[in-house]
């Protein structure tokens, strides 16, 4: 039997098919001739090789490699700050902030006052030693680069002294014992798993330790028979015994959010309070501004910081900079905050309000899904708050002949592009992580997946 694959069009000769010729004229020669390659091997490896379209395929692939690999998606996963999509949406102020930075210069690095060079870390200083009630304050590129700065500035050599219980890992296998490593600064481990005393501290100060490190378990949940003392407490002793006390906040929590299942997540403001010489937190979890690490605290050890060495390797940028500011002003008055800042409008929607969106959102919906409103719940996500699962009301959908993880990739590979989870055999979206604006999008990407179930389950099969 002739392999039909051996009729295949050369490069060449798709070049000459004047639809594929006439792509020349807005894309370079070497994008289009890729295209066409893809478009080849993808049909060489196809079991079916008729009737194909040729200038459509090259013109799709093409379309495909123009297209910016960083691409907005609309989060209907229902987990708020989830950091493969990017943690935090940025508040509409902290936007048009970057905008007016980025479109021309700025004073990043200059006094207009005194018409001499100025310091990048004054930009942020002011409003967050306020906001949090610290006698300064210094912005890096994030908590992790935050927290190396701060061990490597503080941590002395004597050894650092932390809880078993706090050597936790965050995402992307990155390890708080590995951190210390990494800075030259050696673990002091002590106390045990789940119980550590204060006196555990003391022992290890009295053999030499030179800082103490508290860890925030931000992303996971300990119970049973556990002890830990407060942060004030061991602060304390750390003053008294004249070292250095680091507290990794984590999540950078600005406002109480009262009612809330969030009530009992500490504030940047009451760890500052708990007196710490340095709490560390980042920019784009709890807060909702952008990847930053914030170091608050004492005088002394923010100067020591902002002195380091290190300091310019994990300095911010302009544009991180100028979001940050725009969004700490929101909470300047905190019912604003609330309602601009997108991530506390998530976390603090009532069940009734997501309700009425996904109700808004199911009768757009085309009757072949089956769309229906489900009770769920929804995730803080980001490594915050892991024991709260927030109320919200699901739209789910009957998958049909894609099936769910089908259905999963059409919509993922839609436009735009929207990624859902799976509850059980049907498809769910969650209005909790979806905007008003986003209704219309999802309901009409939805809608052009389903205008041939069966022909798209058969191009997936």
């Amino acid at each position: 039997m002739t392999d039909t694959r051996r009729n295949l069009p050369s490069i060449e000769r798709l070049l000459t098919d004047p639809d594929i010729a006439a792509l020349l004229d807005r894309a370079p020669r070497e994008e289009v001739v890729q295209a066409a390659r893809e478009a080849v091997a993808a049909a060489r490896s196809s079991r079916d090789l008729e009737d194909r379209n040729w200038a459509s395929e090259v013109a799709d692939r093409l379309a495909a490699r123009g297209r910016s690999s960083l691409r907005p998606v609309i989060n209907a996963t229902g987990v708020v700050l989830h950091t493969n999509l990017g943690r935090a949406p940025l508040a509409d102020a902290a936007l048009r902030a970057m905008h007016e930075i980025g479109r021309g210069y700025s004073t990043l690095e200059y006094d207009l006052d005194a018409g001499i060079r100025g310091h990048r870390s004054d930009h942020v200083r002011e409003l967050a030693s306020r906001l949090t009630g610290a006698e300064d304050a210094l912005v890096v590129n994030n908590a992790a680069a935050a927290l190396v700065l701060a061990l490597a500035a503080l941590g002395g050599s004597g050894g650092v002294a932390i809880s078993r219980g706090e050597l936790i890992e965050i995402g992307g296998s990155f390890r708080i014992p590995d951190i210390l490593r990494a800075t030259g600064a050696r673990l002091t481990e002590i106390g045990t798993t789940n119980r550590t005393h204060l006196d555990d501290y003391a022992k290890a100060l009295d053999a030499g330790a030179s800082c103490v490190l508290v860890v925030h378990r931000s992303n996971f949940v300990q119970s049973g028979y556990v002890h830990a003392p407060s942060p004030t407490d061991v602060a304390k002793l750390a003053r008294q015994r004249s070292v250095p006390c680091i507290h990794d906040l984590g999540s950078g929590l600005l406002l109480e959010l009262e009612g809330s299942p969030l009530a009992d997540e500490p504030t940047l403001g009451e760890a500052v309070a708990a007196g710490a010489d340095i709490v560390i937190a980042s920019g784009d979890k709890l807060l909702g501004g952008p990847q930053a690490g914030i170091m608050v605290g004492r005088r002394d050890a923010v100067a020591a910081c902002r002195s380091h060495p290190l300091a310019r390797a994990v300095r911010s940028d302009k544009f991180t900079l100028a979001a940050l500011e725009a969004t700490l002003r929101l909470y300047q008055e905190p019912d604003r905050a609330r309602r601009e800042i997108p991530v506390l409008a998530m976390l603090t929607a009532t069940p009734a309000a997501v309700a009425a969106r996904a109700q808004r959102l199911v009768v757009q919906l085309p009757a072949e899904f089956d769309p229906r409103t489900e009770d769920g719940t929804s995730a803080v996500g980001g490594g915050a708050a892991p024991a709260v699962n927030l109320p919200t009301t699901l739209v789910t959908l009957a998958p049909g002949p894609l099936g769910v993880q089908g259905l999963l990739l059409r919509l993922r590979l839609g436009e735009p592009a929207i990624v859902a989870r799976a509850e059980g055999d049907r498809v769910a979206l969650d209005p909790r992580t979806m905007t008003e604006e986003d209704l219309v999008p999802t309901a009409r990407a939805i809608i052009n997946v389903g205008v041939d179930p069966a022909a798209e389950a058969d191009e997936l099969s």
